[in-house]
């Protein structure tokens, strides 16, 4: 009976493959016609509603972070410096699972809403998703658990490396929070369940302020208070999504545990690799300036600290962007729309350059002004006003980045945008911001390597998608699924 089940279904499955692309979803006819103004303007809303939450979210989602650090510095520099340390390693190793593992999801989940007969091979792939990014969230915790010897053997101070060292240790459990939370929203987001992570934090993130200065201060826990009120919440998050999808919205999906999430791995595995080389590469070189910048003296340092923090919160503009456009262009796949999937892929492409010219604009009309929010010393304010026209000269290159890096992860080829920042950051623009930097430059040339270096990744991944064969991509979505 299960082996003549097993074998229905995967005929079933199988017939889902295109043997060719039907006549409605070809590139015969007028291709003209799918590019119109009136169906690119339609298009162009859509993922301007869709983005809209997602950037919310991450937004709130990075304020967890960043009030974390704020409460807890004012008690001392000490304190500061060392939860402020903690946060950015968390944010290069852990949150790197959550962030570029679930691209995984992104891929197989949009794609699989559309084009499954099961619609229960969505919360497979959900459980796949905690089983897999739990598995690769092990070693991490190992790490943040031993970071002490780490932090000493890259020349940190020995107060600031203990106390990092523990921040770390208390976080370890809320870290599996924040990346089971981000599983969950992108198994929403495939549904085209957009704002829950939006709804979710809104309630969370003034939690998260409140239980930090209640452990911190009231409580007298200090400096390890913060990340266990951040990890309370992480999980709080996580668990409020799950009653979301279990009441609201998203449940139709779920079809039960099943142990058929264990099999056939993969895939999965692959892709979720791919995903965190592809979103960590970049992540890292910010790091890797950053530590160059400690180096050019006490103004470099505070002038970068200024702009890392404003270039954070500006980031999650265009990796909205990317989220919405992954998980349009999946679900299109999985509908064989070809003409809709390139044809949201370019209109991704356009929004992304509208709302980074905005945002250029924004910079540049402050850029003298900017820096008075962090800080009243004018030496660093004229040095942060000196450096911005090249942190707004690469908005536009940073939202082609995360907008065609999205259609890229929607296709499934993660290991492009990789491979494509690797080689523009490590091996062109990271050496040649810190040779400028050391030769006269100082800062500005950090991040005029870092502007030469979104240019090449956004233009040439906007020309990958440019030349992408979508027909193909349908078939290589279908084959996906048959795998899994």
């Amino acid at each position: 009976m299960s082996e003549h089940s097993s074998s229905c279904q995967e005929n079933e499955r199988t017939r889902l493959i295109p043997e060719h692309i039907n006549r409605t979803t070809s590139w015969s006819g007028d291709e003209e016609d799918s590019f119109s103004r009136e169906l690119i303007f339609k298009e162009f809303w859509v993922l301007l509603r869709d983005s809209t939450p997602v950037i919310l979210a991450y937004t709130l989602q990075n304020s967890l972070q960043t009030v974390s650090v704020l409460i807890i510095g004012r008690s001392s520099p000490e304190n500061l410096a060392a939860s402020a340390f903690s946060q950015m390693f968390a944010m290069v190793t852990a949150w790197m699972i959550a962030l570029g593992g679930t691209t995984a999801i992104d891929t197989l989940a949009s794609s699989s809403f559309t084009g499954s007969s099961n619609k229960h091979d969505l919360g497979i792939l959900l459980q796949r998703g905690f089983l897999v990014l739990g598995l690769f969230y092990i070693p991490i915790a190992a790490l943040w658990a031993f970071s002490e010897p780490l932090f000493l053997l890259l020349g940190q101070d020995p107060q600031l490396s203990r106390d990092s060292a523990r921040f770390l240790t208390c976080l370890i459990p809320g870290g599996l929070g924040y990346i089971y939370f981000e599983v969950m929203k992108k198994y929403l987001q495939a549904q085209g369940v957009m704002r829950a992570g939006t709804y979710v934090l809104l309630i969370t993130s003034p939690l998260n302020a409140g239980l930090t200065h209640l452990f911190c201060y009231t409580l007298e826990i200090g400096l390890l208070g913060a990340p266990i009120a951040t990890g309370i919440c992480y999980w709080l998050s996580f668990a409020l999504l799950v009653v979301y999808a279990r009441v609201i919205q998203g449940s139709e999906c779920w079809g039960g545990w099943s142990r058929v999430a264990l099999s056939d791995l993969r895939t999965f595995t692959r892709l979720s690799l791919m995903g965190i080389v592809h979103v960590g590469t970049e992540w890292w070189a910010f790091e890797i300036v950053a530590l160059a910048a400690g180096r050019l003296g006490t103004v470099s340092l505070a002038a970068q600290s200024v702009i890392m923090t404003a270039d954070q919160v500006l980031n999650t503009i265009p990796f909205g962007i990317g989220v919405a456009t992954s998980a349009r262009i999946g679900n299109l796949l999985g509908e064989r729309d070809v003409k809709g999937a390139a044809r949201a892929a370019h209109t991704s492409a356009l929004l992304s350059i509208i709302l980074g010219g905005v945002v250029l604009v924004v910079l540049i009309g402050t850029r003298d002004h900017f820096a008075k929010i962090f800080n009243n010393d004018p030496n660093v304010i004229k040095l942060t006003a000196d450096v911005l026209p090249y942190v707004a000269a690469f908005q536009i290159a940073d939202g082609l980045n995360g907008s065609c890096g999205g259609s890229l992860r929607g296709m499934g080829r993660q290991h492009v945008g990789a491979m494509v920042n690797l080689a523009s950051y490590y091996c062109g623009a990271l050496p040649l911001g810190i040779w400028l930097a050391f030769r006269g430059w100082g800062l500005e040339g950090l991040w005029a390597g870092q502007c030469i270096a979104l240019y090449i990744v956004g233009v040439f991944e906007w020309i990958v998608v440019a030349r992408s064969r979508w027909d193909i991509e349908v078939r290589k979505a279908f084959q996906r699924m048959e795998g899994e």
